[in-house]
């Protein structure tokens, strides 16, 4: 190769920093465009919500949860001192059995 083939050959080869643009420009541009692209899905998502309606309302639910506690305690006792002791079931929900436990562990005479 001849000096002018040298020196055409080098200038024809583009520098790596000419061809590639700045790293920061870059990343500005692209966060700047993706919080624009969440911003617009945001907005859409909203339009298109449509508002919940709940078919089981959260009281109601509460309520049902209270309701079943109280049904499982009561026949947990009705098992516990019917059928693991040697009561009579409804005896358990009577106030009298309860009032008969509390002296027995207090011993009031």
């Amino acid at each position: 190769m001849s000096t002018n083939q040298s020196e055409q050959a080098v200038a024809e080869k583009p520098s790596k920093k000419a061809k590639q643009p700045d790293k920061k420009s870059v990343q500005k541009k692209e966060t700047s465009t993706r919080k624009q692209q969440k911003q617009q899905q945001k907005k859409e998502k909203g339009q298109n919500k449509k508002p919940r309606r709940r078919i089981f309302p959260i009281w109601l639910r509460i309520v049902v949860v209270v309701i079943l506690s109280a049904a499982a305690l009561a026949s947990g006792l009705m098992i516990g001192y019917g059928v693991i002791g040697d009561g009579v079931p409804t005896d358990a929900l009577k106030v009298e059995t309860w009032q008969h436990l509390i002296d027995i562990v207090t011993k009031v005479e």
